[in-house]
Parts: C-alpha cells; structure tokens; sequence
C-alpha cells in the first residue's frame, strides 16, 4: 500500500465528503476530548454544514469546485442556549451509545476538466436538464377538471385541489375524452408507467358511476393486489370524497319524509359516498348495503361479486377499476381475476371495467377480451436517469436501451478481458473498450472493513450522497436481514442525530415515541437508525410499524428507506434516488416486471425535477443482469387451464351463483373468458381447439360430480341437462374455499361434529387455522411444538388425540426426522400437524399475549404472528360461513363467538371493551383492572380520566423530563377524546338496539 498520500481533486459538485485522515484526526481529537466537561469540548471541523432537509445552493458549491473544500465548523454538540423542542440528554446518550459512526466513500467523476469544458457542471448535486413545460389549464382548458366537459361535482374538483391534483397532464385528458368512457358505455383498459399519474383516471371514472346514478344507489368495486395498498387506497378515497354528497346539501329536506314522524335520526352518512375496504382480516364483513365504494383484494371481490349475483342487488354494480391487472397471469391467485371479470361480461346489465397496469405489453388482448378502448402512455411527469454500477464505476444509460448496451459491453469487456490476460506479454495489450464505454463517476474504495464488499460500498456511498442532500433514497434489498444490515450501516456514516436541523430531531423523538408506544414496543435496530433518519420496511415489521415509518418518509422526518424487492409494488413511497442492493429477491432474480416497478419509485412529483436509479450489481452476476436487462416484459396469458382445478372452480361458482346451469350456458361462460379470447386472437380458435375446450369442461364437470358438489339433472322430453349444486357445493362457494381445500375442510368439521372438544379453546383455533399457504412459508420449530405439547392441559391433550397428533411423532421429528408428505392421507397428517402448531400461536394471541411475545417464543418475524392472525380472521369468517350453508348452525355459533376473540385478541371478558377504538387486548385489560368494565362507563368518562389509563397501557413506560411531559400527556388527552367519541357511538347504537327489541 502506498504512503506517498495526496489530497485528490475535488469534486466538480456535490458535497464535500471527509476522507479517511479526516475522520481518523477527528476520532483522535474526540478522545483527547474525553477528559474534559462536556460543555468545554472542542469544537471540531468539518467538510460540510449541510443539515438533513437542508439542500446547498450551486453559488456556494461553484468557487470551491477546483480551491478545496471549505473548512466550516461544526455546531458544538454541548447544550445549547436554546434547548430543543423534544431533545433530552437521555435521548442523545441512547442515540450515542450505538456502534461508532464511519465515513462513506467519496464520489468523483472521472474526468472533471472534461465534464467542465463541456458545460457538464450540474446544480446541487445532480443534474438538472431544461425540460419542455408541461402544458397548464391555462393555454388548454380541457386539462382543467372544473371544465363542464367532465360535469364533476365542484366539491369533488375541490378534493383534488386541497390533494394537489388541479390540473391533470394531456395523456390523461385523451384517455378520459375516449369514446364512451365518461358516459359509461365503454370499458377501459391503459398502460402508463409508474408515477405517470394511471390511478386518477380510473378514480374519476369510477366515481362518475357512482354520482352519475339519480337512484343515488350506485355501486363500484376497486380491486387491489395487496392489503397494504387496500388501506392506503381507502385512505386516499376518503379524503377524495369528504364532504360530498349525493343529494346536495346534507342537511336540506327530504320531501318524501316530511310530515312523518321519526323515531330515529336520519344516519349522518345517508346521503354521502361511503368507502369501505375488505380484505383477509379486517373487521368489515362484505355486506353489500354499506357501502357505495368497495376497495378489495381479489379474493373478497370475488366473493363479493359472488354473493351479490345470488341475492341479484348486483343490479347496483355500476364500475369496477381491476388495478395491477397484469396480474391475471399469476397462478396463485390472478385467475381469480379472469374468473370475475367473465362472470361481469355474461351479465345483461352494463357494469364499466376498467383495467390499468404499469407492465402491459399485449393490451390489445385485453382490449379485445373487454370489448373497449384502450390507451397507452410512456409519460412521467419526472424523468428518470439510469445507472448501472459495476465494480465501483457508474456507467450512465439515458434510456433503458442504452442501459442494456452499457451493460453488454461492460460483459463483452470483462469476458475479452479474462481471455486476453494471459497473452498480453506476447500479442501486446488487450483491445480497448473504454473508448465506446466510459464510466461518468466512480466510488472510492472504502479503508472501513465493514464496506469492503464493492456492492455494498456502493451502495452506502450513493445513499449518503443523496440523504446528505436532502433528499429522500429508497434502497431496494434482498432479503430481511439485508434491509436491516443496509440500513444500520447507511445510518453509520449519516450526520448524527444532533446534527440534524431541530424540527427534524424534534419529528424523529416523535417517531421513536410513537414507535416506542406501540403494541409491538421499539425494535433495538430501529431505535438505532431513526436518530440518523433512516429505517427499513418490510414485512417482518407490524402493519403499526410499517404505516408509521412509511408516514414519516414520506414526511421527510426519514431520509433513507431500505425495503424489501417483494414491496416494491406493495407500497408507494417514491425518491428521488432509488438504489437497488443488486437484482436479486433472496436467491432468485427479480422478473422484469418487478424490477420495473422498483426502478419506476424514483422521481417525486412537486418535490424532485429528476429521478435516479442505480443497478448495483456483482461481477458474478453481470451476465445474469444483463439477461434480466434484455428480456421483454412478459406477457400476460390465460392460466385458467394450466391448472385443473381453476377450472373446475370456475364451473363451479358460476352454477352455484346461477349464472350458467345448462351445458350451453357454460360453454358460453368459458366463450367468454379471456382464455378463448386469446386463441381468437392467435387464430388457433379451430375446432381441434374447440373439441380440447370440451373436453376441460366435461372432464370438470365430472370431477365436480365425483367430488360431491355438483348434480345432474335431465329433462328427456327436451334432452337438456341442467346442473346445480349441492349443499356441500353451494357452502364451499359461500366460503370462498377452493374446491380441493373444501373436501379437506368438510372433513375435518364433519369429523368434529362427532366429538368437538367444546371444554377448550384448541378445537375451535386449530379450525381457524387456513389449510392452504400455511404459515406463508413458515416451518414448523418442533422444539417449541414439543415444549407446547407439554404444557397443554386435558383438554388440549384430548384434542391433539382426536386430531391422530402423536407425541412419539413430535419425538422423531425434534431428532430430525422428516414428515412423510408422498400418498394425500400423509398430505392430510402433515396438514394437521402445521394448523395445530399455528393454533398454539392463535391461542397465545387469544389470551392476551402481545404479537412480540408470540414472535419471541415461537421464533418468528412479529409481522409474520400479525399477519397469520389477519389470514386467520378471514379464514375464520368463512368457516362460520361454510357451517351456516350446510346447516351447523351451533358450530357456527361456537366458531362466531371465538372469531370475535381472535380479533380482539383478548378473552370473553373484554370483547365489548376492544370494539372502542384505540382499545386492543392490552390496553382493555388495563381498562377492566381499572373499573372501566363496560362501553357505557367509558362513554360517560371524562376523557381527562383515561390519561392515566392509557399510560398504564404503555408498553414500555418512558422517562420524559418536564418539558416534554406536557406534550406527551396532550398526546394522550387527544387519544382518550377519540376513544370516548368511539364508545359513545357504539354505546347508542346498542341503546337503539335494545329499544327497538323492547317493541
């Protein structure tokens, strides 16, 4: 290693980092410090005074660029004169006492003269190109959405005013001027990428259907793929349509009730535009009466769907917008999509659909299939600037075409490279390939041995140039363990949290505090990189956790997010600089269409004139990249009968909901799909195809007779069959339970029927358990199954026999044996003894154990226990629903009442107490110990009484000094308001529950 040390050029831009030296000269005056009161330290120097959310102007960065970095100093971490709001010193010492802080890599471009001369010297820190304006209302009034050609409600153009949303671009202005599109009559199907704005045009469309109707009993259904983007949705929608009303004014008079006299007050939401959101756990049940905008994953839309054609209030259905619909391939679940969408087309009624995705290639498929117009866009309102980083080197690729070129010719030279060294001394040098490819920047090595991984190094550098900016950085990484690692480490070489501008440290304590009163408590890496504005987000973390930490990124109180590549589409959190932590989702490559999406959060409207993304990527995986770069996007296909059993699904529904009961209305059910649509299209609709479509059907329709859900019935005199379904048919579809998992499920309840073990509460759990993607991928620890077992009482003995569950098996297993899982009766006991070891979890989480407990004992990521809870509340309602179809009526009874359990997460005693908002299983125990044992006295409560309550019920009891005690207790005295509003409204409702059973 050389010695001969020279102080490098300085960066042409950006700011100025310190080198290695630097910090090792500060670390060695901070020790010399060490002896001397606090307040008489040293006031230390530094390379830049750039504070978190602060950006430096181009005038201060331009006279430094070729005279060194300036020498500024740092504020002196003593106390200052005036304290800040919410900095305590036992705050700074908890934020202190980490790991010592390192310094990241510098980044300098690799030829700064020639990047000067050509007029390359960009501002701030990245470049800023002369973008053409988009176009204002003001030279076209059509991208107004106050203009008459929309007829939108002025209330509703105010909603999107207050949102941000006044004007919308040109693109969107064309597609929703489409023909038939406003006035409902033609179904939609568009492409527009990430950020390009495709949700408002299916917003507006879809809320057009709903005011448009002079009924005012118009309905519409919004289906997302995840939970997450469900609740952000409802949210969302929510705010759209406050204060909107379908009648006018809310309080004008309703002529047809003048005169009469009426017991009750009309509902205060009668006349206004309900959202309500249905997905696996929540703790709405799909009724179709309340509400006007249903916001549901695929599953519970399908459901929905279901139930309103068996009851015929599908008739209400006006629109349904199917977002990230290029998930209708996906064999897990998609198919689902295809089957309700057919199930709309066969209507009579006319329902507008509307389909969008970011990652269509083949939209005239779709078109076809819906009979519509459709619309494709590249637009972005912020543009995006792509990097490919190898091996410590940033190549640019101003388009993605010039990315795949970048990154072919950086592995056609590392392949000539490779066969070329060993003939250098005889043939002379290898041929130059720097002079067609040149790296713009590259990335020091780094001297800290954490960072000597290239990769991570890279990353690290890129994330600390940005956030050190005022940026915000999204970091996209493999795996869990990885998103913490990366986001303890980029937290390292961040200014530390005393050094951050003091509303931003004020915001980060709240964060903490929130976090730190969380049912869940604060985990120890977060505790340890909030202080520095990052933290990481995936699905190890609580719902509770992930909104908070997504809430304060999008605030600006975090500057770095680290999620996982599998979020990429669940959440919405864009940057201005999104870093990918190489291509992979654990060992696999991420598809095309996920790496899309992740590349696609870069750029923030209102916030960011240019986006970035850098493709960090390993030499051993170059080749594979540059794959992944060239492949198209895939596709998207029928997998209807890629997998038997979805079409015996399919049949089966549709003649349980009546829709189709002859053969010839079912060949026309499957004419409909997008399955024929897509043979029409590749002109292989021939009759050997036809024949192979029969055959599909009648071999399901056998299977489904076999099964015992289906019968037959023929009319001789007109040699017509009709089907229709069982009682057994006709509860697997109320239940929404595939046909292969039902016959499992029949069997296990009509077995417990014979001896349900009613002295216990692990018969019912072990039913609430879902027999399909059990655990999402968890395995079973049969070391803690083991110490379980041990511990059950009687009862939970009796069940474990009853259910053929065999310690001497348990034994084998914790000596390392293997569940034999070959003929479907060991499938079968396999299944059984997964449920009841996600039942032990249930039963935990029923007796008022927190989530974090659970995950401890069991050794599980506390988000995967909530999650297994939410699965298994949704599973639970379609099991009361499975037991009422077939006439189990108090099974059904016993499962309804532990369900209740199950949500509250607490016993018999507090189910009324946990329907209060804000009042969970820990917290309406604290509440019962303290003598407020029913909704009324909690109603009549001074909210000033429930302070001291609630801060019973803190997880963690915080140490506040006194002037921050009076903001904490404010926070709580707003929390016990709107706990006592909310068991005020229940506590009328079951007043005009009990009056109305008295007459």
């Amino acid at each position: 290693m050389s010695h001969n040390w020279q102080p490098k050029k300085p960066s042409p831009v950006g700011i100025w980092h310190k080198t290695t030296l630097q910090e090792a000269r500060e670390q060695q005056e901070l020790q010399r410090q060490q002896n001397q009161p606090f307040q008489q330290r040293a006031v230390l120097t530094t390379t830049t005074n750039v504070a978190i959310g602060q950006k430096r102007s181009i005038n201060d960065v331009r006279p430094q660029l070729y005279n060194g970095p300036p020498t500024v100093k740092r504020p002196t971490p003593g106390p200052s004169k005036t304290p800040t709001p919410g900095f305590t010193p036992s705050a700074f010492m908890k934020a202190s006492s980490g790991p010592p802080p390192l310094t990241a890599s510098t980044i300098d471009y690799a030829d700064p003269v020639a990047t000067a001369a050509k007029g390359g010297i960009p501002s701030e820190y990245s470049q800023r190109r002369a973008l053409p304006s988009t176009p204002t209302s003001t030279s076209d009034p059509l991208l107004s959405l106050s203009h008459p050609v929309y007829k939108l409600p002025k209330q509703l153009v105010a909603n999107f005013a207050s949102l941000g949303i006044k004007t919308i671009y040109p693109w969107q202005k064309q597609c929703l001027l489409g023909p038939g599109l406003l006035s409902g009559d033609k179904n939609l199907v568009y492409s527009a990428p990430t950020g390009g704005g495709k949700s408002l045009v299916a917003d507006l469309l879809m809320l057009k259907r709903v005011l448009d109707d002079p009924a005012g009993e118009a309905k519409a259904i919004l289906v997302l793929p995840y939970v997450a983007l469900v609740q952000e949705k409802v949210r969302w929608l929510r705010n759209v349509v406050s204060g909107i009303s379908r009648s006018g004014d809310l309080g004008q008079k309703q002529p047809h009730l003048e005169g009469k006299q009426q017991l009750w007050a009309r509902r205060p939401d009668k006349d206004t535009i309900r959202v309500v959101g249905f997905f696996g756990g929540s703790k709405m049940r799909a009724t179709w009466a309340d509400f006007d905008v249903a916001v549901c994953t695929m599953e519970k839309a399908n459901s929905l769907i279901n139930a309103a054609i068996t009851d015929c209030s599908i008739s209400k259905l006006r629109a349904v917008v199917l977002d990230e619909c290029h998930m209708i391939d996906d064999g897990y679940r998609g198919y689902l999509l295809e089957l309700m969408t057919t199930k709309l087309l066969c209507l009579d009624q006319q329902v507008q659909i509307i389909a969008m995705s970011a990652t269509l290639t083949n939209i005239r498929l779709l078109k076809d299939w819906l009979g519509g117009h459709s619309y494709e866009t590249h637009y972005r309102p912020v543009p995006i600037e792509e990097h490919l980083v190898y091996d410590g080197k940033i190549y640019p690729a101003t388009t993605t075409a010039s990315l795949l070129k970048t990154a072919s010719q950086l592995d056609t030279r590392n392949a000539t490279t490779t066969t070329t060294t060993t003939t250098t001394t005889t043939q002379g040098p290898p041929p130059s390939t720097t002079s067609s490819l040149q790296h713009i920047r590259f990335i020091h090595p780094s001297l800290h041995r954490e960072f000597k991984d290239p990769v991570l190094n890279a990353v690290v550098a890129l994330a600390n140039e940005t956030a050190r900016a005022g940026y915000g950085v999204l970091v996209f990484s493999s795996s869990r363990a990885g998103c913490e690692s990366d986001a303890v480490l980029i937290s390292r070489v961040l200014p530390s949290f005393q050094e951050a501008d003091p509303l931003i440290r004020e915001r980060r304590l709240d964060l903490l505090n929130d976090l730190r009163s969380s049912s869940t408590g604060l985990d120890p890496k977060l505790e340890q990189t909030i202080p520095c504005g990052v933290a990481f987000h995936h699905a190890g973390l609580t719902t509770e956790e992930r909104e908070l930490i997504a809430n304060a990124y999008d605030a600006g109180t975090l500057k770095v997010c680290v999620a996982t590549a599998s979020l990429a589409a669940g959440i919405n959190l864009p940057a201005r600089r999104v870093i990918l932590h190489g291509a992979r989702m654990g060992i696999d490559l991420v598809g095309p269409a996920m790496l899309r999406q992740m590349r696609g959060r870069a750029g923030r409207k209102g916030k960011d004139e240019v986006g970035e993304t850098y493709l960090c990527c390993r030499r051993n995986d170059l080749e594979a990249v540059v794959d992944l770069m060239h492949a198209d996007l895939p596709q998207i296909t029928s997998c209807l009968v890629s997998d038997e059993r979805r079409i015996r699904r399919a049949l089966l529904e549709v003649i349980a909901i009546k829709l189709a009961t002859s053969r010839e209305a079912l060949d026309e059910y499957v004419g409909r799909t997008m399955l024929a649509c897509e043979q029409r299209l590749a002109e292989k609709e021939t009759d050997e195809w036809e024949d192979q479509i029969r055959g599909y059907i009648e071999i399901g329709l056998e299977k489904l007779k076999e099964m015992g859900f289906i019968t037959v019935t023929v009319d001789e005199r007109f040699e017509t069959a009709s089907y229709s379904t069982t009682k057994l048919g006709g509860a697997i579809v109320a239940s929404s339970l595939d046909p292969e998992d039902g016959v499992f499920i029949h069997k296990e309840l009509e077995r417990a029927l014979k001896g349900f073990v009613m002295d216990g509460e692990m018969h019912v759990l072990y039913n609430f358990t879902p027999v399909s993607g059990l655990g999402n991928g968890t395995s079973v620890n049969w070391k803690v199954f083991w110490n379980e077992m041990e511990k059950l009482d009687e009862s939970g003995l009796r069940v474990m026999s009853f259910l053929g569950l065999k310690p001497v098996v348990l034994n084998r297993m914790l000596q390392g044996g293997i569940l034999k899982e070959t003929t479907d009766e060991e499938k079968d006991t396999a299944r059984r003894y997964h449920r009841f070891y996600l039942a032990l979890q249930l039963r935990d989480l029923c007796n008022e154990v927190p989530i974090h407990r659970v995950a401890q004992k069991y050794d599980v990521p506390r988000g995967t226990v909530q999650t297994l809870a939410q699965t298994c509340q949704g599973f639970a309602a379609g099991m009361i629903k499975f037991c009422e179809a077939m006439g189990w009526g108090a099974m059904a009874a016993a499962l309804d009442h532990f369900a209740d359990r199950l949500k509250a997460g607490a016993r018999a005693d507090l189910l009324s107490l946990s329907k209060i908002t804000f009042v969970k299983s820990r917290t309406a125990r604290v509440f019962w110990d303290n003598g407020f044992k029913t909704v009324a006295v909690i109603a009549n409560a001074d909210p000033k009484e429930l302070v001291p309550v609630l801060m019973q019920a803190q997880p963690n009891k915080v140490r506040l000094e006194v002037k921050d005690e009076q903001k904490y207790l404010d926070k709580l005295l707003a929390k016990a308001k709107i706990i006592t509003d909310s068991a005020n409204r229940i506590w009328q409702i079951e007043m005009q529950q009990e009056l109305m059973e008295e007459e």
